[in-house]
């Protein structure tokens, strides 16, 4: 039964800093949602730019927070798929629909049931908790029809393509989940990291790696694409990668297109198409469903899906979601904040 109370982490102004902890309703789920009592919660970068650069219009005081893992505690009318007691990790939605319920830095936050999974008995909330706006923005790039458009994963993976995907920041929380999804979905991977990140994107799938720091990465990717069926390519890294990304899609024959997680892109040359992508719009078209409810339960549960990247823990409670999100800023690598609660 869900608790009497509930506590967030209250954003009260554009700007606003600290983030000011303190009473919260407690929220009544509706058809096709959940109530999730919040065991951890994770910080995306997106947190940090929403609260210094306010780029994105939100409704004051707001409650931010996309990452959460817990159990449920209600059910709205009408759902099966979940029960009171189950252990789940979902994508909060509040950026996109306005509703304090709706945000993940509180003890409690609404799910809409095709953004949210169970996770095995043997997963902690930790592990899990890393997954959904990475997840979420990765399925957006790779599986949406206005964007590279690939075919969906399957658990066991689908069998090869022979077409290969260029993912650029193999080793960033869209990277990760992009490696993994693109192999689950029959397509071999190629990506960019830092030397040190080199057998932590391998381990994840990828074919082969190459430094993004180094200067001949663009004439390295163009020969390693000669003998390539371009699927399309990823770039989960923004200004830096475009130029290169978008010589890839153009010199190599397939798919010649750039999803980006970044904005403000210039137009690419023609033949070549470039678009950003938003992970929450999943929630509305069918790659929501395929996603957390067709494919990663069974992935999970599995092994042949692996939350990534590493968890690290950078304090307890809704008091410590500044200190977060301040770290979170200054910069991590093949790494994502987490926070209990």
């Amino acid at each position: 039964m869900a608790a009497s109370n509930n506590t967030a982490a209250f954003l009260t102004q554009a700007k606003a800093h600290p983030y000011v902890v303190g009473p919260a309703s407690v929220w009544t789920p509706g058809a096709g949602e959940i109530l999730v009592k919040n065991e951890v919660v994770a910080i995306n970068p997106v947190d940090g730019n929403l609260q210094y650069g306010a780029f994105y219009p939100l409704n004051y005081p707001t409650i931010l927070g996309q990452d959460v893992a817990g159990e449920v505690v209600a059910i709205g009318p009408g759902v099966t798929r979940f029960q009171v007691g189950d252990r789940v990790v979902g994508h909060a939605a509040s950026m996109i629909s306005g509703r304090q319920q709706d945000g993940g830095f509180q003890l409690q936050t609404v799910l809409q049931i095709n953004m949210a999974s169970p996770i095995p008995a043997n997963m902690s909330y930790e592990t899990a908790v890393v997954l959904p706006l990475g997840l979420s923005t990765a399925a957006a790039g790779l599986f949406q029809k206005g964007r590279l458009n690939l075919q969906l994963p399957v658990e066991p993976a689908r069998k090869p393509t022979g077409k290969t995907l260029l993912v650029w920041g193999g080793a960033s929380s869209v990277g990760s989940n992009a490696i993994q999804l693109a192999i689950a979905s029959g397509y071999e991977v190629i990506t960019t990291a830092s030397t040190r990140n080199f057998e932590y994107v391998k381990k994840l799938g990828a074919s082969q790696v190459f430094d993004y720091n180094s200067p001949t990465v663009h004439e390295d990717l163009l020969n390693a694409f000669k003998s390539k069926t371009l699927a399309g390519v990823m770039d989960c890294i923004g200004a830096a990668a475009w130029a290169i990304c978008v010589d890839v899609a153009l010199k190599t024959p397939g798919n010649k297109f750039v999803a980006t997680t970044k904005r403000g892109f210039p137009d690419p040359p023609e033949g070549v198409n470039l678009q950003a992508v938003f992970g929450l719009t999943i929630r509305a078209d069918e790659i929501g469903k395929a996603i957390y409810e067709d494919f990663l339960p069974k992935a999970l549960e599995t092994g042949a899906y692996k939350p990534a990247p590493e968890p690290l823990m950078a304090g307890q409670g809704l008091a410590s979601i500044q200190a977060a999100v301040d770290l979170q800023r200054a910069g991590v690598s093949a790494q994502k904040i987490v926070v209990k609660l």
